[in-house]
């Protein structure tokens, strides 16, 4: 889009801003697709690709009759008539129009009219649907961040009228991901919930799609590989735990403490007179720690930052040593030295600012983290989370509630529905009593609890329970800990948590989880992967609908088969979280012998803050 929708474009942006030859323009935004794009690209990004100017089209923009503009607007009235009273003014040279998602006829025939009553109309260049109506954090994660969902889909006060177009918005962002991907794919989904409206509102869509586009160059059919991908849509239903409980990867522990949205980090500190601020990190696209840690389980990424740091160190250390100055920021890139060295060391001087920039950062970050933790002793959470049928593990719990802490309460309560929900009995009456008396006399609102036994009562009636298995392999046993103690972790003072990470190594090493599939991890593993998979989850999957958007003829729905796939599309309804997201990658990258490929998405990637205020809201209208 950026390089005016050229098919030869190299994917690899770094690749395709130094091979073209550069066509200044401006961009023209709508809030929307700033979002869309500001997960993505920087500024920096845009200027490689010769945007010099990029507003947004509400605002008043001076105008630039040399230059084109390239828009990137979401499909309504108001934008359209934005872009025609641009073209009125003759405020760029070329007009080429790019919508977030499909501009419907109506609209677009609106769109002409007005266009020709300009008599401008040879301005416009181009009129493109994107597709793009979802937000893309990483390359197997995005969301049609549509928060709110579970609330809308669950009310008893919500109408068929609402529920119905939520369906048709998370359908329509279906669609825009999966013509992104170029693929048709088969779409398994359970039956009687929201999960099965979306998918057969997303079947229509797509049978339409081939039928329209059978003789088109234009169709995805004609670039899709034989090999066909699966569409898995869930109900939020499916786990409800995992919403709430405490991760020890690097990854979910930033989202669950602080905000993590569209790659930016924000963490709250104090200004040095006390007052309340925020200091936002972005997680560029080059990131390398990022990258390599993020789903790695938080000690471990915590050495990782600790030799990352070492080995930059050495580095520095050597290149001052070559070149004769104490320190790097000595040495002068400008200097007319003509030896090789010195210009091998200039040449390396930026690559290395940029990687001490983002060690930085996540130093910065753990150190955040760590705060964290031992403010609200969040490392205990996890731990009684691991074992919700052991009565030791009850007990805990209850020493828990009486360290006498009250700013972690939501995390107290978040432990508390996963110990309900997961326990395999159920949890003693008197036990659940006390706990609520416990929430009850510090004020804190349980609406949220009356909404979870309820859902407990649903899914000991409908008994869909799936097994989990190990994820475990040879060489990975010996980290994982027998003894989930964390009280290692804590006894420090406030002199060695100055001292870095690195003190902390060895009280945290020994802490990490056992690895196993949760729920969402063993229906996508039963469909995909059916000759490695249990009995039990194949029973439970094999009822899920089958559809094949490309039998354009006859019913629109069968018996689903056994078959493996290598890629999907896995996408929850009512919220999703880094937690699942993770673990479906990481059984992805165990298949060693056949690699799978699962992307993941849902309405909006929730907090477990913002989940607990929807079912509260569900738990009070009982």
């Amino acid at each position: 889009m950026l390089f005016l929708n050229e098919k030869n474009v190299d994917p690899n942006l770094e690749e395709a801003f130094n091979d073209q030859e550069l066509q200044w323009k401006v961009l023209v935004l709508d809030v929307k697709s700033t979002a869309i794009i500001s997960s993505v690209l920087r500024v920096n990004d845009l200027l490689k690709a010769g945007v010099t100017v990029h507003s947004l089209i509400q605002q008043r923009r001076a105008p630039l009759p040399d230059v084109p503009a390239v828009y990137f607007v979401s499909p309504s009235q108001e934008n359209v008539n934005l872009i025609v009273e641009d073209l009125k003014e003759d405020k760029y040279s070329d007009f080429y129009v790019n919508f977030t998602s499909t501009l419907d006829r109506e609209l677009l025939e609106d769109f002409a009219k007005q266009v020709s009553y300009t008599g401008r109309s040879n301005k416009i260049k181009q009129v493109f649907d994107q597709y793009l109506d979802f937000i893309v954090t990483e390359p197997e994660l995005f969301s049609l961040e549509l928060p709110g969902s579970y609330l809308a889909l669950n009310n008893p006060s919500s109408t068929e009228e609402i529920i119905t177009h939520l369906c048709d918005q998370i359908a329509d962002g279906l669609m825009n991901a999966l013509m992104t991907t170029s693929s048709i794919p088969i779409i398994r989904a359970p039956t009687g919930g929201p999960a099965e409206i979306v998918a057969e509102k997303l079947g229509a869509k797509l049978r339409d799609y081939v039928i329209n586009t059978r003789n088109s160059n234009s169709s995805m059919l004609e670039n899709e590989s034989l090999e066909r991908c699966v569409l898995i849509v869930l109900d939020r239903n499916i786990d409800f735990a995992s919403m709430f409980s405490h991760s020890w990867i690097y990854q979910c522990m930033v989202f669950d403490v602080f905000k993590l949205t569209r790659n930016t980090i924000t963490i709250p500190s104090k200004t040095d007179d006390g007052k309340e601020t925020e200091k936002r990190y972005d997680i560029e696209p080059n990131d390398f720690f990022w990258n390599e840690n993020s789903h790695l389980p938080f000690p471990e990424a915590a050495e990782n930052v600790e030799s990352a740091l070492s080995a930059y160190k050495e580095e520095a250390s050597e290149i001052a040593r070559r070149t004769g100055v104490s320190d790097l920021t000595d040495l002068d890139p400008n200097s007319n030295s003509d030896t090789m060295q010195m210009q091998d060391v200039v040449k390396r001087l930026p690559q290395l600012a940029a990687r001490k920039s983002i060690i930085d950062t996540h130093m910065n970050i753990f150190a955040a983290l760590l705060s964290q933790l031992e403010s609200k002793s969040l490392d205990t959470f996890f731990e009684v989370e691991q074992d919700p049928d052991n009565s030791k593990t009850r007990s805990r719990f209850l020493d828990i509630l009486k360290d006498g802490k009250t700013n972690n309460l939501e995390d107290k309560l978040r432990s508390f529905v996963v110990l309900y929900l997961t326990s395999t009995n159920g949890l003693p009456k008197d036990f659940v009593k006390e706990v609520e008396k416990y929430f009850t006399d510090n004020d804190y609102d349980i609406s949220a609890l009356k909404y979870v036994y309820k859902l407990r009562e649903y899914m000991q009636l409908s008994n869909r329970t799936l097994q989990n298995k190990s994820l475990e392999d040879g060489s990975n046993k010996t980290a994982a800990a027998g003894n989930l103690s964390l009280s290692g972790l804590y006894g420090l003072t406030e002199g060695r948590l100055q001292g870095g990470v690195g003190s902390l190594i060895s009280g945290i090493k020994k802490l990490l989880p056992e690895k196993k599939t949760i729920p969402i991890t063993n229906v996508v593993e039963a469909i995909m992967d059916p000759l490695n998979s249990s009995q039990k989850n194949l029973e439970t999957t094999d009822g899920y609908l089958y559809f094949d958007p490309r039998v354009t003829r006859g019913s629109h729905t069968k018996k689903p088969k056994r078959q493996s796939y290598n890629k999907s599309l896995v996408f929850v309804v009512g919220g999703g979280n880094y937690l699942e997201y993770q673990n479906l990658q990481e059984w992805a990258h165990s298949q060693l012998h056949n690699p799978k490929k699962v992307m993941y998405g849902s309405t909006s990637i929730s907090t477990p803050g913002d989940f607990l205020k929807e079912i509260s809201e569900l738990g009070t209208d009982k």
